[in-house]
């Protein structure tokens, strides 16, 4: 089983933020895709569906960012599971302009406290992630203020845009590998 997971917080108050990219992100994977709705498992909303003969688990960890790993404490034991091969990670990332995504097979955390709480739970780095830029934040600005705080309208519009894109991305994950979706989707 494939693992596709958005990093976000819950609650209204965070919706439009930049830390919950990943949440849109898999919002519209799991339309795209033609999944059921997602349901509540433990500390997560999952969504389960089939793409190209591979079955697909969309999770939205609903522990706030910085617990996020608490929500794949039962990832090993799923069947045939292995973090290196079927566990996508997606984020957002203040390193990126917004507009840009940038796929890798693994890496460190980069400061972001959902890949810090996720590689703590797996004990490895090894697994692929997918981040979608939300800008760098100004200077004099707090990083946790910058991406708990709302996208300005023209920066949204871009992200939402993207979605369909990120989306495609991961389909590609899933069937091809994350070598064939660092190909056809790094910008």
């Amino acid at each position: 089983m494939k693992v596709v997971v958005g990093l976000g917080n819950p609650g209204p108050e965070y919706d439009e933020t930049r830390h919950n990219v990943g949440w849109w992100a898999v919002d519209r994977m799991v339309f795209d895709w033609e999944f059921d709705a997602f349901e509540r498992a433990g500390s997560a909303l999952i969504a389960d569906g089939e793409i190209a003969g591979h079955e697909v688990r969309v999770v939205k960890p609903i522990t706030y960012v910085n617990r996020s790993g608490q929500a794949l404490l039962g990832l090993g034991l799923l069947p045939d599971f292995e973090v290196e091969r079927d566990l996508l990670v997606v984020l957002d990332d203040t390193a990126l302009d917004v507009g840009r995504i940038r796929l890798r097979s693994g890496g460190g955390s980069g400061g972001h406290n959902g890949l810090k709480s996720v590689t703590g739970i797996l004990g490895t780095e090894a697994y692929a992630r997918l981040r979608v830029g939300v800008g760098e934040k100004p200077p004099g600005k707090d990083r946790a203020e910058w991406v708990l705080g709302a996208m300005s309208a023209q920066d949204e519009e871009i992200v939402v845009e993207l979605l369909p894109t990120i989306a495609e991305a991961a389909r590609t994950w899933v069937v091809e590998g994350i070598e064939a979706a660092m190909n056809g989707y790094n910008r």
